[in-house]
């Protein structure tokens, strides 16, 4: 047998839903889509890309239509998709297949797969496409001689919506302290099981599934992978979360603050750096204590310089600074920092260093667009490696010079101010970390204009 007909009989024999995953992705370079779709029994692909907003957008296109699909792609109304560089009279979004993102999922739908694609346009790779931002920001470390593995927390709330008050889709869940409740997860059990369950049958391996600190409030964990490959996990997850809740009459929500008095949700991204003889990050004779190389120190002061601007990309909307400038929830803590600071193994700093072997950057949230974020993390690492940059000892800081925006505007300003972070944004083309400050800059004055029952109940009879 050929190595094509190896891996095919491989899949037909299998016959599981499994994404193509490294070593796979190699062997999947050997397979079309065409043939990787028809061995998976796929009857319907969701031919997906996201905005910069993070919105996912897909066709739904028939195995009859798959080689039409991998050889032309399919297309999309750029401007009509969101948040895309895009004007009604410029030429289609053409969404081409990557087939090693190729996840099929029939536990949502029978014959039904995804797979993740990179916009083109005029059959060049879009600029403003955030799948090729993050995949020129990995050509760039590979340039220095590193690869990247990333892994993600997904935490979300479970709720509904009535007469429009958001409420617990578990009116049972009413705990002043829920972290962890045996009895929480239980009620949940047939959610949370069809989600894992889904997550192992993709071979994504699923290890963890908790109730979080917030009433209504679950996270889901699953092995890291090289960057790409976990910022389409986190696209895929997410999809899967909604779809699965609203089966049940419930709604999954990735709003990084939907409660004043809960903890909000984070989206936490744990990073390291790998080159040709393994890890790079540990080091056993690191006097400081952590166990960390000093090219994982230089990562570590990079994403620290440039952590202000970096919070723009990494809690991107609005609501995302109701979270970090959270002064108090019910249960005592916000478990969201509002510092740039670092150290070993305490949940309060911006970088937690758990382990000698990665560090974890809490500062994200659940609006975070998973490939925007990855490459501003590694944009801002990676220029604290080639600078040879030093955070100092590790501690708790807490210095104004070190205080996060305070809102999103804020962030904005120092986004924009940040030479390092907008060129990891026009890292494929010119002129989308301008359009991204635009919009965002937007979305704030929007909500700004709006106005709030908050203002209704301060100021209706005060004068």
């Amino acid at each position: 047998m050929t190595r094509s007909e190896i891996d095919l009989h491989e899949i037909e024999t299998n016959n599981v839903a499994t994404t193509l995953t490294p070593p796979a992705v190699d062997a999947a370079r050997a397979l079309t889509l065409s043939e990787v779709a028809h061995a998976s029994g796929t009857t319907f692909i969701l031919a997906l890309f996201v905005t910069l907003s993070g919105k996912p957008c897909a066709k739904l296109v028939p195995i009859q239509a798959v080689e039409q699909l991998e050889v032309d792609g399919v297309g999309f109304a750029g401007y009509a998709a969101g948040h895309m560089g895009q004007e009604p009279k410029d030429s289609d979004l053409v969404a081409r297949a990557d087939v090693t993102s190729f996840t099929p999922i029939p536990f949502i739908k029978p014959g039904l797969a995804i797979v993740h694609c990179d916009p083109h346009v005029d059959g060049k790779p879009w600029p403003f496409a955030p799948r090729i931002i993050l995949r020129e920001q990995l050509r760039k470390a590979a340039e220095l001689g590193f690869t990247v593995n990333v892994g993600a927390e997904i935490e979300y709330f479970l709720v509904n919506r009535v007469n429009g008050e958001l409420v617990t889709a578990d009116r049972s869940d009413t705990s002043a302290t829920p972290c962890y409740d045996a009895r929480d997860v239980t009620r949940m059990y047939d959610h949370l099981t069809e989600i894992s369950s889904a997550m192992n049958a993709l071979g994504w391996g699923n290890y963890a599934n908790d109730h979080e600190d917030g009433n209504g409030q679950f996270e889901q964990n699953f092995d890291y992978a090289d960057a790409m490959t976990t910022a389409d996990r986190v696209i895929t997850l997410r999809y899967l979360l909604s779809v699965v809740a609203e089966k049940r009459g419930m709604q999954a929500t990735f709003m990084p603050k939907p409660f004043t008095t809960r903890t909000g949700s984070g989206l936490h991204m744990h990073l390291s750096l790998w080159d040709d003889a393994g890890a790079v990050f540990p080091d056993s004779d690191d006097e400081l204590g952590l166990g960390l190389s000093r090219t994982a120190y230089a990562f570590v002061a990079g994403i620290l310089e440039h952590a202000c601007a970096l919070q723009g990309l990494i809690a991107p909307t609005v609501n995302s600074y109701k979270r970090t400038g959270a002064t108090a929830t019910t249960s005592g803590a916000t478990w969201s920092p509002r510092y740039a600071t670092y150290g070993g193994n305490d949940r309060t700093h911006y970088l937690r260093v758990p382990d000698k072997n990665r560090v974890e950057l809490r500062g994200g949230d659940g609006s975070a667009n998973p490939y925007l974020a990855a490459a501003g993390a590694i944009a801002a690492g990676l220029d604290g490696v080639r600078r040879d940059l030093h955070p100092g000892k590790p501690g708790t800081g807490d210095s104004p010079s070190e205080m996060l925006p305070m809102t999103l505007l804020h962030a904005m300003d120092a986004f924009e101010a940040d030479s390092v972070l907008t060129e990891a944004l026009d890292v494929a083309g010119p002129g989308v970390a301008e359009y991204f400050a635009k919009c965002k800059r937007q979305e704030f004055f929007d909500w700004h204009n709006t106005v709030s029952s908050w203002e209704i109940d301060r100021y209706l009879t005060s004068f």
